[in-house]
This record gives C-alpha cells, structure tokens and sequence, in this order.
C-alpha cells in the first residue's frame, strides 16, 4: 500500500448489522469501581490499579492463594465476603468468588496511541463507532491483546466505555491494550489520516477480507451493532472491506467481525 497522501480518497460504506438491541448507557453505567472474575482481577492487581479486594468466604484452592499473595505484594488489604454481598456487588453477575475494588479506569491519551504505532511495524488502530454492548467491547479488546493491536479509540457519548463487564469479559486485557477516549471521532479521522493512516471499514460490498491490502499504517472503523458506522464518520473512510460469507445468515456480531479483520492483519505479519 503507497504512502498516505493528506488528500485521501473518501468512500462511504456501512457496517455489518448484529441481532441485538442497541443499548444505551449512562455517564453512571460506565464508571468502573469494580472488577470481577479470576483474570480480570489478577491483571487489575498487577497492575496496581485494586484498592480493596473481596474473596468469598468459603471459597478454597490455587486461585485463593495465589490472588491472596498477588494482594499482600501489592499491599491491598483483603475482606472474607458472603457470596450474596459479591452477588449484590456485581449485580448479580458471575464473579468467581473475587470482587476487587479498583481506581477509576485511567483513559489512555491519542497521543500515547499513535506513538506506540509509531513504533511499529505496519500497525492497526481500532476505532469502535458507537459500539453499547460490553460484552463486545471485552471480546474485542482479547483479541486485540492477542493480535498486537496498537490502540483503540472510542467515543466519549453514545457508547459503552470500560465498565466491570468489559474487564471481565476481557480477561485482563484491558489492562494491556491503551484505549482512548475522545469527544469527536471525525476530528480524530483526521488527525490519523495526518499521521499516514488509511481508514477502513466493513460492508457487504467492498474488498473481499484475504485481498485487503494490510501493509502500512492501519485504522479500522467497527460501527455500533444495530445501525453500524455514523453517516458523517462514513464520508472520511478510504475503503471498504467485506468478509465473504456463504451461509444463511446475513451479518457477523460485532466482536466476530472486528476478530475476523483483526486476524487478517495480524496473520500478514507473521
């Protein structure tokens, strides 16, 4: 792929549709004073992030003993909890018996972002375009870890940002992969297309996913999961990508389709 022009070439495309309801979350919803789950709370400890951990009471094995030692490494004092309390904690959510109260969630700066892809060879950047389900946003992010991901972008409203259930769902790859926050994606197009990126996104018509030309500085666009990608953040994308699908069904979930290109990328490098 040629170097990137300033004056790049503009297509519109949309994104893959999912089966589920949008859902909106509120400024409240997205606070993280908790995380929960064997991973997500190891990886919180690690990384010096946990205020109090809570383990339930009855509970026994390797697992207790070694989250036990990782919290007195880190001098995280330790509350022996009923499993109702964690349930009530967590909302009732599956925590494994370890609940671990944590710093709010330190947002990563675009800048950090692109130094870190500066510092790679051809690098991919996520940008995640009203996307409101965690469970995506946590499925994305593992496999962003595993891919080499330099970053992802997400809006600051109108999308789920990283709650409890991201951590979860992530499995402690939230703690390794730098997410960025912004309050104008369009805005943030442009500053990567500056900086020598190419900017793509999925549609059912658009390069077949194995001829996508991956060479270079990469920015992939995954559009919210019921409407797909905003009408302004369409103008500003270079090209449009399709994963080639055979079967009955029309469209991929979103974190299925962001893994698929992902991989793509990633694959081209090994």
């Amino acid at each position: 792929m040629p170097q990137r022009e300033k004056a790049g070439a503009n297509l519109g495309f949309s994104c893959y549709n999912s089966s589920m309801k949008e859902k909106k979350y509120s400024e409240k919803t997205e606070q993280m004073d908790v995380v929960y789950g064997v991973h997500a709370v190891k990886e919180a400890l690690q990384a010096n992030t946990g205020n109090k951990l809570y383990i339930q009471n009855d509970l026994r094995g390797k697992n207790v003993e070694k989250i036990k030692a990782l919290a007195a490494e880190k001098k995280v004092s330790i509350s022996w909890t009923p499993k109702k309390t964690l349930s009530d904690m967590t909302d009732g959510a599956v925590h494994q018996g370890f609940v671990l109260r944590v710093s709010e969630f330190a947002y990563a700066d675009l800048s950090v972002i692109l130094e870190k892809a500066e510092a790679e060879e051809n690098p991919l950047i996520l940008i995640l375009d009203g996307l409101t389900d965690p469970h995506n946003f946590g499925s994305i992010l593992r496999t962003a870890d595993a891919t080499q991901v330099a970053g992802i972008i997400i809006p600051k409203h109108r999308a789920v940002g990283v709650t409890p259930v991201v951590a979860k769902t992530s499995t402690g790859a939230v703690a390794h992969v730098p997410i960025a926050r912004v309050t104008n994606l369009s805005q943030t197009l442009d500053k990567l297309k500056e900086a020598g990126f190419w900017v793509f996104g999925t549609d059912m018509n658009g390069t077949p996913s194995h001829q996508w030309h991956t060479a270079g500085k990469l920015a992939l666009i995954i559009g919210n999961e019921g409407k797909g990608i905003s009408s302004n953040i369409k103008k500003q994308v270079d090209e449009m990508v399709t994963i080639p699908m055979k079967g009955h069904v029309q469209s991929l979930n979103a974190s299925v389709a962001a893994a698929v290109l992902m991989y793509e990328v990633f694959r081209k490098k090994l």
